[in-house]
């Protein structure tokens, strides 16, 4: 059985086999029944020619070699809480942000990274392909954190992130930032920083650079969406709209 796979079916369970190919298309539905009564196609390792066969997510289907995915795909919004490892498992038995979500059937990862201490959006699924595609530099999809800063950042701070700053030998991307709150007597500072980038531990740095250290760090949106009606530890899937304004990007 060949390992390269073709197609995403998309599925609901039990289907019929010629829908399924047609969904991951592979071919018309006409020309996939011609391909199923020709022997083409195998279901968990057996040829079948039947047109009223029907497949789950479960089952593995091959088409002239190449393997169907035909797992359902699955997305959702997750508000990860702090102290939660942003990984599908961890060898120190931490908890980990999969944890969260034992009674999903599907093997879901997590798109980019939150750091351990950090809170907030982050998305979750099994579509590789767009996970790829929404992390992959060219994409420059906003991304807004709130931070709990040590001291009161001026007007010159707010300046060198907005315009771009050296961190680590290169230059940021122009930000969007602004003071949400000071506390005079505590010196501290709530503040909201939009970028586009990804690079490691990148808000942390910048807030470094200008000489007031992150204490605490929250990201509210991602692109589009935002954490709206969801407390920490909570998930609900992605709307089909939102799905498709994800993979139109």
């Amino acid at each position: 059985m060949a390992n390269e796979k073709i197609g995403e079916a998309n599925m609901e369970s039990n289907e019929r086999l010629q829908k399924v190919m047609a969904n991951a298309g592979v071919a018309s539905r006409r020309a996939s029944e011609k391909m199923i009564l020709d022997g083409m196609v195998s279901v968990n390792g057996k040829v079948v020619n039947e047109l009223g066969t029907k497949v789950s997510g479960s089952d593995v289907v091959v088409v002239a070699g190449k393997t169907l995915d035909t797992e359902k795909k699955v997305y959702f919004l997750f508000y990860k809480p702090r102290g939660v490892i942003t990984a599908a498992s961890d060898d120190k038995g931490r908890k980990v942000v999969t944890d969260y979500f034992k009674k999903i059937e599907q093997r879901i990862y997590p798109v980019g990274r939150l750091d351990y201490d950090t809170s907030g959006l982050l998305l979750m699924t099994n579509d590789g392909d767009l996970a790829n595609k929404l992390m992959h530099p060219r994409n420059k999809i906003d991304k807004t954190y709130v931070a709990k800063v040590s001291g009161i950042p001026e007007n010159e701070d707010f300046k060198k992130l907005r315009l771009g700053m050296m961190v680590e030998g290169k230059k940021t991307s122009p930000a969007k930032a602004r003071l949400l709150s000071a506390d005079q007597k505590k010196k501290k500072a709530l503040v909201s920083l939009t970028i586009h980038e990804g690079r490691y531990h990148q808000v942390k740095k910048m807030f470094d650079a200008i000489g007031h250290p992150v204490e605490k760090l929250k990201r509210e949106t991602y692109g589009f969406l935002t954490l709206d009606g969801l407390t920490s530890g909570d998930f609900r899937e992605l709307t089909h709209d939102e799905i498709k304004r994800l993979k139109s990007k």
